[in-house]
């Protein structure tokens, strides 16, 4: 976890240069099309060979799958939210489907649109993101308002809601909006802005999560920098964790990962990468603690890929939520199916 806070000529010519390939590699980043469009033209032998990473050491696996999957009845399915009695909401066509009983058939919430996110507040209203808007729903399907949209360049990943203020991640524009709950501009979170130590987001593919933490901070996925940042509502940057890794499991690989994360009671996290498809713990200051998923166990065959191109996993990433009991709930977007694990005994 880190907190924010004379020279020799051949010295200042390594700089230099050093200083030139950053610039480069930055910029080679920001060029990189956040919708998938763009294609590198790269050819199969650039795909890095990971079957051999898919495996993980069984003792690092510390949940189990528990319950029988259930299944979305979706085509393309896209979140998962789980409200504080249990009932769990899943986004993905130009629906929302409530399972609050496995055994009943889910009551479902008909969209004018494909959503991206969705949220449900501590009052039963449901928020959810589609492209570039924000509406409302009660839990009974009708619709209570919508948003203004923010442009045809956003493309809104998340939301949370936490007391008065809704927090939307926007992917296309790589700024967090904190709004009021009627839906008014509060100010912007995460922009680039050296005074202030903020490095800005990079975010080479459509994943952009947050949440709200119980200790009051806002929690932000910066996949691009491979680590989850907090900071206070008033967008001051206090804390991050996370570091880039292709062959170790604490780490996160590839271009851009976690994608999504969940926080459980204890405030430890519960992230997913895509690529090399897992579920991982780690403790409230980001320290590694185990496996609750690896690619074996999420993927059929184990198969997985290393996305060092962006253009090469803009799909795929699985969602997460946690429930009142400490369980976690992946949705398989490939199966578009729940899934359901639970920590083991300790013996």
């Amino acid at each position: 976890m880190s907190r924010c806070s004379g020279m020799t000529g051949t010295q200042i010519l390594a700089g230099v240069v050093i200083a030139i390939a950053i610039v480069v590699g930055v910029s080679a980043v920001f060029m990189l099309d956040t919708t998938g469009k763009s294609g590198s033209g790269l050819g199969d032998e650039y795909t890095f060979d990971i079957e051999h990473l898919a495996k993980v050491d069984p003792n690092l696996i510390i949940y189990e799958e528990s319950e029988p999957q259930i299944n979305t009845s979706l085509q393309n399915s896209k979140a998962i939210a789980v409200d504080s009695a249990g009932t769990i909401y899943v986004a993905g066509d130009s629906l929302i489907r409530i399972i609050s009983n496995v055994a009943a058939l889910p009551r479902t919430i008909k969209l004018n649109g494909k959503p991206t996110s969705l949220a449900v507040a501590e009052d039963g209203k449901i928020y959810v993101c589609l492209g570039d808007h924000v509406e409302i729903y009660d839990g009974a399907g009708e619709k209570l308002g919508g948003w203004t949209g923010l442009g045809e360049k956003a493309l809104l990943n998340s939301i949370a809601v936490y007391e008065d203020n809704v927090f939307v991640a926007d992917a296309g524009n790589r700024i967090v909006i904190r709004y009021d709950r009627d839906g008014k501009i509060v100010n912007r979170i995460g922009e680039k802005d050296a005074e202030r130590n903020i490095p800005g987001f990079i975010i080479p593919s459509p994943y952009f999560d947050l949440a709200v933490g119980r200790d009051g901070l806002l929690r932000v996925v910066n996949p691009g920098r491979h680590r989850i940042e907090a900071y206070t509502f008033d967008g001051d940057l206090e804390v991050y964790w996370g570091h880039f890794s292709n062959t170790d499991v604490k780490g996160f690989c590839g271009c851009c990962n976690p994608v999504n994360f969940a926080i459980l009671e204890d405030e430890s996290f519960v992230t997913c990468e895509k690529g090399l498809t897992r579920v991982k713990i780690y403790d409230p200051d980001g320290a590694f603690v185990g496996i609750a998923a690896g690619t074996e166990q999420l993927v059929a065959g184990g198969a997985a890929q290393i996305c060092e191109l962006p253009v090469n996993c803009q799909t795929g990433g699985f969602d997460v939520a946690v429930d009142k009991d400490g369980r976690i709930l992946v949705l398989d977007t490939a199966r578009n199916v729940i899934r359901t694990f639970t920590r083991k005994q300790q013996l």
